[in-house]
């Protein structure tokens, strides 16, 4: 998940990423929808992680 997310950072962030489009152009809802359910999910994993190291 998170390599698929670091794969997007870059070219649905800047408008000259794509040197044939606009970033909107490249990326369907469900794009968008999949990885913003993998961003909450390494959050959570995250959380988890640290209020277990916190005990």
């Amino acid at each position: 998940m998170a390599r698929e997310l670091d794969k997007a950072y870059v070219p649905t962030r800047y408008p000259n990423a794509h040197p044939d489009g606009a970033p909107f152009e490249f990326y369907t809802p469900q794009d968008a929808e999949r990885l913003i359910s993998y961003a909450r999910e390494i959050i959570e994993f995250c959380k988890g992680t640290l209020s277990r190291s916190q005990s």
